[in-house]
């Protein structure tokens, strides 16, 4: 039994680095292009293997070079992928300009990804899990089934999306940014609330706030660093918190993780981590392991 299950994309990203990111209409001129595993349900499953959790991937890949890039990243991050199914549709990919200032604009293909459906066995495993965490670049439909199974059930509803409230009733801990917060609860984050018991809205620089029904608002802060490339940060922050909750709590359990010291330690290492993510170009290679992430934590909060 893993203790974190991930449900999520997989891509091989094509990176681009540029002066700035195009406006409409714009062409600008990269200097070079570099090819390597990413998706934002591998990243975040990277996060939490290399953070110490036992972590399991369910996600879909093509029958090409792709797909084997991508098998061979999360094997050596340790991920357990007898759950990764093969599809008769190419591996995902996902074309990223990254700006000198660090920000980056993102399309992806979803491609096999838009095919991944949960098997039986996928189904027992994500019942089994202390955690399990998913995001939007698959079919509703799997996320729905993810969510219903689940004991504990954490949701990057990411990219931004409406979402209905049957997804939601089985949503246990919501992670978003300023933007998909309000694509969920309009404006006003503590709206958020009102549609799951629990919600991290991630800041960017600035760190990330904690909202509980049971308690009031935590602004974790951010810490200073110097932003090499952003394109996995939120991936990063999603599978360190998965892994540190998944520590956090000895049992299954439905409201243990989102209460009070552990979900802000969870957050503060997450918060961490994914300061050391932003410093490294690429997604995958720029996450880090969890003894790098322990030691700064300590630098930031002990």
């Amino acid at each position: 039994m893993a203790d974190v299950v991930v449900v999520g994309s997989a891509n091989v990203d094509l990176v681009l680095p540029v002066q700035r990111i195009p406006r409409p209409g714009e062409t600008v001129l990269a200097g070079g292009l570099t090819r390597g595993p990413g998706g934002k349900g591998a990243n975040q499953a990277v996060a939490a293997a290399r953070s110490g959790a036992s972590t399991a991937f369910v996600a879909a890949l093509g029958a090409d070079d792709g797909g084997t890039l991508l098998r061979d990243a999360l094997g050596e991050a340790g991920v357990d992928l007898s759950l990764v199914s093969t599809s008769d549709q190419p591996t995902g990919t996902a074309i990223i300009t990254v700006a000198e200032d660090g920000e980056n604009s993102i399309v992806v293909a979803p491609s096999a990804n838009a095919t991944l459906e949960l098997s039986e066995q996928a189904l027992r495993a994500v019942r089994e899990a202390k955690i399990v965490l998913a995001q939007l670049e698959i079919p509703f439909g799997t996320v729905q089934a993810a969510a219903a199974a689940s004991s504990y059930f954490v949701l990057n509803a990411a990219p931004a999306a409406e979402l209905s409230d049957e997804l939601l009733a089985h949503v246990d801990l919501l992670v978003v940014n300023e933007t998909e917060a309000e694509a969920v609860g309009g404006p006003k984050l503590s709206a958020l609330l009102e549609r799951v018991p629990a919600a991290v809205v991630t800041l960017g620089a600035e760190g990330a706030v904690i909202l509980t029904r049971d308690a009031a608002e935590i602004r974790v802060p951010g810490v200073p660093v110097e932003v090499v490339d952003t394109t996995a940060a939120g991936d990063t922050f999603c599978g360190v918190l998965a892994a540190t909750l998944a520590a956090a709590s000895t049992t299954v359990s439905t409201t243990a993780p989102t209460t009070g010291r552990d979900l802000t330690n969870a957050v503060r290492r997450a918060n961490v981590a994914a300061s050391l993510s932003v410093q490294t170009g690429g997604a995958i290679p720029s996450v880090p392991h969890g003894e790098v992430i322990d030691a700064r934590y300590a630098e930031v909060y002990l």
